[in-house]
């Protein structure tokens, strides 16, 4: 795969982490935590999403290693290292845990995303 595809791949899956983190947002909005903690389906969408997060960081790690370490900023370990504890762990996942991250981690990391997605668009 040259640069130029490369380069594509890793847009592409830019859009899908931006995408889940949209519809994480948008299963959360206006609700309290101890509502979430009581939620397993809005749990569940939640936890899908971070997945597919983890997943598409993954494979712009291993795709896209130039662009990874472009962008070292974001955390791209950590979403594969959470997707993984997720899929491997499913009965442990730490809930306090996936909160503070929707709230807490997600919102920068649209905007680091975003800024990413402006970069591209430039090139």
């Amino acid at each position: 795969m040259n640069t130029k595809q490369r380069q594509f791949r890793a847009a592409d899956y830019v859009q899908h982490i931006l995408d889940a983190i949209e519809l994480v947002h948008s299963y959360v909005e206006g609700m309290p935590k101890i509502d979430f903690l009581a939620d397993k389906r809005t749990q569940q969408a939640v936890i899908l999403n971070l997945i597919v997060m983890g997943e598409a960081a993954t494979q712009i790690a291993d795709e896209c290693p130039d662009f990874a370490a472009t962008h070292a900023h974001v955390p791209w370990k950590q979403m594969r290292g959470m997707r993984n504890r997720m899929a491997h762990g499913y009965f442990e996942i730490n809930l306090d845990v996936v909160w503070e991250t929707v709230q807490q981690s997600l919102p920068e990391l649209r905007q680091q995303l975003r800024e990413i997605q402006c970069e591209l668009k430039d090139t």
